[in-house]
């Protein structure tokens, strides 16, 4: 297993804080587009702490919406940002399960085509395509529709612990990997409570990721710490944690 960290769309913070990580997650399309990201910058960065690509696509932007020549269009600039990870090496990229309107079942057939139709993209830039739990919030499909839609299409999916806890709770999080861990290829791991706050450190919420590493005994994909600080020494803790509770 590698354990990397999200680290937005700054390359500052990347060289802050990518030091001991495996890979940075490096988010893209959202308020810069990739053409203004200096990619080379960025390489420097990531070669001088021996750390892989990784890129989390756009988070507004949702995969389909009721109007064809919209979701043309998605597929279009999706497609452009996956041409610029697989040019950078990103090994994959996250993608946010999510619809104008994510109940809407007449959506999910147009859905899993425009899924298929982002891996296809991803494959073709020899980037592997995760799509992420968001159910939580508003325009994130359900955890179990998510988790039949990418089973449908084939798609690997970036299991969000802390996404997940909020939806559902600790059962939620128990039933998905239990239905669909074979599908999982990245974590994204932070803690969080039912009160509202997540992407904390681990340790800081009530997130039992013992229950997480029971349903994946022999995880060999990545994960991704996403916690929302630039306090190394926390990044860190949150990092070994979770190799602890993943490598047992």
């Amino acid at each position: 297993m590698d354990i990397g960290l999200t680290v937005g769309d700054s390359i500052g913070r990347t060289e802050m804080t990518i030091e001991g990580f495996d890979f940075a997650e490096f988010s893209i399309g959202e308020g810069t587009d990739s053409t203004d990201i200096d990619g080379k910058r960025l390489e420097r960065v990531l070669t001088a702490s021996e750390a892989e690509l990784c890129v989390h696509l756009p988070f507004q932007q949702v995969v389909v919406t009721p109007v064809p020549e919209i979701n043309e269009a998605i597929l279009a600039y999706q497609s452009r940002l996956l041409e610029w990870a697989g040019g950078y090496g990103a090994n994959k990229a996250v993608l946010h399960g999510t619809a104008r309107n994510p109940h809407d079942v007449d959506l999910r057939d147009v859905f899993a085509d425009q899924l298929a139709a982002i891996g296809h993209a991803a494959a073709e830039a020899d980037v592997e395509l995760v799509v992420e739990n968001v159910g939580h919030q508003k325009r994130g499909l359900p955890l179990s529709v998510l988790g039949d839609l990418a089973r449908e299409t084939d798609t690997a999916v970036c299991f969000d612990v802390g996404h997940a806890y909020m939806e559902d709770g600790m059962d939620g999080i128990d039933r998905f990997l239990s239905g669909y861990d074979d599908l999982i290829s990245h974590l994204h791991v932070h803690d969080a409570r039912s009160r509202g706050d997540t992407h904390l450190p681990l340790g800081a919420g009530e997130i039992d990721y013992g229950t997480v590493a029971a349903e994946l005994p022999d995880f060999d994909g990545t994960a991704a710490v996403e916690v929302f600080t630039d306090d190394v020494a926390l990044l860190r803790d949150t990092r070994d944690r979770i190799e602890r509770h993943l490598t047992v």
